[in-house]
């Protein structure tokens, strides 16, 4: 789910290698190569100009705040000076193999082989074609960047036939779109501008919490927050100045509470997805945060408290501890530090979800809901104090 900073895109497209990947979706992403590749490196950021919490409805009856490809396609002809000339939906196969490019392509995700949703899972994604170095084969670009159950996604470009690309999306019954977007003379760079409805977020969170379906509800949530979380990121990032500006300290300090809300959506899915019992507070966290949204990114409204202390734990189980904290990240035992494991590239979301079933598993025990904050699964300490009242409680 979450994903680390990675500046770098792709260069297939010929834009800069300063492409914020770690700050956007699968549709927005590749706007932003275009973007920068007709604008100039940083036009992307300007996706981050208009924050907005504008949930509509959504799956299974749910509100979402995920944006559709028009409302990306407003906002890359608004912001970013790129106007689509042709759309064409449901392409079929002699269409993509004569296409040429750069074009903006959306299918779904299920059928594509470069990303790691590959035979996993049905969800729009985007990316781009042009022409190959000869004329038998076409470059596809994908600045995609996100970690998933199934692997990572990284920005790069592959190389395929011209008909073995037609090939692949042909599967997809529901077929593709294939726009054409040309720039056009780009405007003075917008004042960051937000639109955040408390009255809204209330509202939106109370769904979920009353969705008589948990594992539903909470797996629909789990990308409600990367969403949410993306976009405020982007914002903050755009109101810093470039891609590589520091952000306000306030404002990076609130987005590392909306990390902590991420993760702990995520883990919250996969215990009630198990059959086990729901961790409390998630929807209560994730009210105060956005209630927070106002102070930390626009300097007004009430803010959030910092997050408590987490607890020690005991130093007879450390070796187990660190052995399934070492099993799970795949490195060796004295790599593993006792202070932040958030340091360690190899740990994610998906590997501290992973961490506390392999200590489950290994101590034979099954954690409390209210023990399963984040913030108390990041540091061998807080995992070792974890078990041992884990096994105190048996």
């Amino acid at each position: 789910m979450t994903a680390g900073a990675d500046t770098g895109a792709s260069t297939g497209t010929g834009t800069a290698e300063t492409v914020r990947a770690d700050l956007l979706d699968c549709l927005q992403v590749n706007l932003a190569l275009l973007a920068d590749r007709h604008h100039g490196p940083g036009t992307h950021l300007r996706l981050g100009a208009r924050l907005r919490f504008a949930p509509r409805p959504g799956p299974d009856g749910l509100p979402t705040v995920e944006p559709t490809l028009d409302d990306h396609l407003a906002d890359a002809s608004e912001l970013l000076g790129l106007t689509v000339a042709t759309r064409v939906s449901g392409v079929d196969r002699p269409v993509i193999a004569a296409a040429g490019g750069p074009v903006y392509v959306v299918a779904d995700a299920h059928y594509l082989p470069w990303v790691p949703y590959f035979g996993h899972k049905h969800v729009e994604h985007s990316f781009l074609v042009e022409p190959g170095a000869d004329g038998d084969t076409v470059e596809v670009t994908d600045g995609y960047h996100n970690d998933t159950q199934w692997g990572k996604a990284r920005p790069g470009s592959h190389t395929y036939g011209r008909d073995e690309l037609a090939a692949i999306l042909a599967a997809d019954p529901q077929g593709v779109e294939l726009l054409h977007l040309v720039p056009r003379p780009l405007g003075p760079a917008p004042r960051p501008a937000a639109d955040l409805d408390a009255d809204r977020a209330a509202e939106y969170l109370r769904a979920y919490a009353e969705h008589p379906d948990r594992t539903a509800a909470l797996e629909r949530f789990t990308l409600e927050t990367w969403l949410l979380a993306r976009a405020r990121k982007l914002y903050a990032q755009y109101a810093a100045g470039g891609p590589e500006a520091a952000v306000d300290p306030a404002a990076a300090e609130h987005l590392a509470r909306w990390d902590g809300v991420v993760e702990h959506a995520y883990l919250t899915f996969r215990r009630v997805a198990r059959g086990r019992a729901e961790p409390p507070e998630l929807l209560a966290r994730a009210a105060e945060v956005l209630r927070a949204d106002a102070t930390a990114l626009t300097g007004s409204g009430p803010a959030a408290e910092p997050e408590g202390d987490a607890a020690t734990g005991d130093g007879e189980l450390r070796p187990t501890v660190r052995a399934v904290v070492a099993d799970v990240l795949a490195l060796d035992e004295h790599l593993v530090p006792d202070t932040e494991l958030t340091g360690l590239a190899e740990f994610s979301s998906l590997r501290m979800v992973e961490i506390v079933e392999g200590l489950e598993a290994a101590f034979d025990v099954e954690f409390g809901p209210d023990d399963l904050v984040p913030e108390k699964l990041h540091r061998i300490d807080d995992l070792c104090g974890l078990v041992h009242r884990a096994l105190a409680a048996r």
